[in-house]
């Protein structure tokens, strides 16, 4: 009968060992004089997260405008001779937004323990009683950011001459303004 109880603790030894996660209630009892009871229970969380976020915005604005030529010539009475506006706007608005705080969630699942109600009861005497229990958790985080803006803005903008010449009353010959407007604005946010 000895030789049964030993085979009954052995058994449920390997029983234990095979388990992985979260182990249910785990006991044993009565078993005979020097029997050898084991539980363990042995729970590894792993987590690994690699975020590699490349964002590249490229901006490019070419704008040229030109007004003609004003010129009042060869005439008895000039008239009025106008060149008009040449202007330029542009705007731009660059927003970009790299969010990686969700791999934080992944620890959620941390915590599961091996069976803390585990018992070994009724055991004979001289026996040799272990519960053992071990939780190993580790996360990894590698959060890898290139964020790259450029923005260029190329403007040209030119009115023409005014010119009066060779009349007998000269006229008025007015050239137009000319102006470059240009407003750029890039918000950029990262959350790791």
């Amino acid at each position: 009968m000895k030789k049964q109880l030993y085979r009954a603790a052995a058994a449920t030894v390997l029983g234990l060992s095979l388990t992985t996660g979260i182990v249910a209630a785990d006991s044993i009892t009565q078993t005979g004089p020097d029997s050898t009871n084991k539980i363990h229970s042995s729970v590894k969380n792993t987590v690994k997260v690699h975020n590699d976020n490349d964002v590249s915005v490229g901006n490019l604005n070419w704008q040229d405008a030109s007004s003609g030529n004003a010129t009042e010539h060869h005439n008895t009475t000039g008239g009025n001779a106008t060149s008009g506006n040449a202007s330029n706007s542009n705007t731009t608005a660059t927003s970009v937004s790299v969010d990686n705080t969700g791999a934080a969630g992944a620890m959620g699942g941390f915590g599961g323990s091996g069976n803390a109600a585990a018992s070994i009861t009724n055991t004979g005497p001289d026996s040799t009683n272990t519960v053992k229990e071990s939780t190993t958790n580790s996360m990894t985080v590698n959060n890898d950011n290139d964020v790259d803006v450029w923005n260029v803005n190329l403007q040209g903008a030119s009115t023409g001459n005014a010119k009066v010449s060779d009349n007998t009353t000269g006229g008025n010959a007015t050239s137009g303004n000319a102006s470059n407007t240009s407003s750029t604005s890039t918000t950029i946010v990262v959350k790791n």
